[in-house]
């Protein structure tokens, strides 16, 4: 596809279809989570609720992205030293910590699946989440953004199919009540999703103007939601008994009775475990080949970011099957409010004082 070479869509479209990738695994892929902070609001409320998310996703991504173009800092390192100063390691130990949960969870899920919709043995499946996460990594920023963007067009389509299959036989909006709660939800779900926006500011690297920055920023939240806005359209033909089942699409594809359908969906969230993970994975990479820059010129090789896109894997599930995952998932709570005091508080006080500061003195060397 020439159209994703060129400028327009690396520029305006890349960093929200990665930020959108990373998400959906973890975030909407059985719809349970946009239940439980949008849907459970009602109708309308859960509606109002995705204009918060919007716009508060909005401001915080067009502030990180211009903060990272200002300062040239497309790993979550330097951005954070930038930012934080001494402080940077607070948000790197939260960010592993929840990689090593993200990366367990889907790593699971991801076996759990193939076997039992496919009859696939559970170890095949997580090999070949694990052999694929590891490709991807080996070969690097580019292709796992390629990859992210062309798997990103699938997904819609499938959601698309989903939400016109759904909508046919359930309806729309149906009764429009507005339960409490739902400004306080539409914040809570954006600014603990926001947590990973420092990890994939390599998708960012096309920006070269604050207009640029602000515009990208303005979009991203729009990629991200209007999956989630289809899916709280097709809650809402069975609402209120979409809110006590534990994973709503596949529920809903189950009254449907269309076998194909949920098979077309589980492959396309099969894909998704396989973004996030080398997204979140891609993250970490970044850091290190930032790091090594700095202070020995050099990156890391081919073989070395297989290698730890494979490990990372294989390290969460083994810690999964000790515990330890458990504690971390735990503690998710805790983690969430770790980013929100360590990211997005000082990035829009500090962050927005800091791009002032600096547009201030271009304009005093012109």
């Amino acid at each position: 596809m020439k159209f994703m070479d060129t400028r327009f869509f690396r520029v305006y479209l890349v960093p929200g279809i990665i930020l959108q990738s990373v998400i959906v695994a973890g975030g909407y892929g059985t719809g349970r989570e946009l239940v439980e902070f949008f849907t459970q609001y009602g109708p309308i409320g859960g509606l109002l609720g995705m204009v918060i998310a919007i716009i508060f996703f909005a401001v915080v991504t067009t502030v990180t992205y211009e903060f990272a173009r200002l300062f040239q800092v497309y790993d979550y390192r330097t951005f954070f030293k930038k930012l934080l100063g001494p402080g940077f390691i607070v948000y790197e130990i939260v960010y592993i910590l929840l990689l090593i949960l993200v990366l367990a969870v889907i790593g699971s899920a991801a076996g759990t699946i193939l076997q039992n919709y496919f009859n696939i043995p559970y170890a095949v499946g997580m090999a070949g989440m694990i052999i694929l996460v590891g490709i991807l990594n080996f070969y690097g920023r580019e292709t796992i953004t390629k990859s992210l963007a062309y798997w990103s067009f699938v997904l819609y389509a499938i959601f698309i199919i989903y939400f016109i299959a759904a909508i046919s036989r359930f309806g729309g909006l149906g009764q429009g009540e507005i339960m409490p709660g739902w400004a306080l939800g539409g914040f809570r779900y954006s600014w603990y999703n926001l947590a990973i926006v420092p990890a994939i500011l390599f998708s960012t690297r096309a920006i070269e103007t604050r207009r640029e920055a602000i515009t990208a920023g303005i979009i991203a939240p729009f990629i991200v939601m209007i999956p989630a806005f289809l899916f709280h359209l097709t809650f809402m033909g069975t609402y209120p008994d979409i809110i006590n089942q534990d994973l709503p699409v596949y529920w809903i594809i189950g009254q449907l009775g269309l076998t194909w359908l949920l098979i077309i969906y589980i492959i396309g969230l099969f894909g998704t475990f396989i973004e996030t993970g080398a997204g979140f994975i891609q993250g970490v990479i970044e850091r290190i080949d930032a790091y090594l820059e700095e202070t020995k010129g050099t990156t890391l090789s081919k073989p070395l970011r297989g290698v730890i896109g494979v490990g990372s894997i294989l390290l969460a599930v083994i810690l999964g099957t000790v515990g330890i995952v458990g504690l971390i998932g735990k503690g998710y709570g805790t983690m969430s409010w770790a980013f929100f005091i360590v990211y997005i508080i000082p990035l829009l006080t500090y962050g927005i004082y800091q791009i002032v500061k600096q547009k201030n003195k271009a304009s005093a060397r012109v």
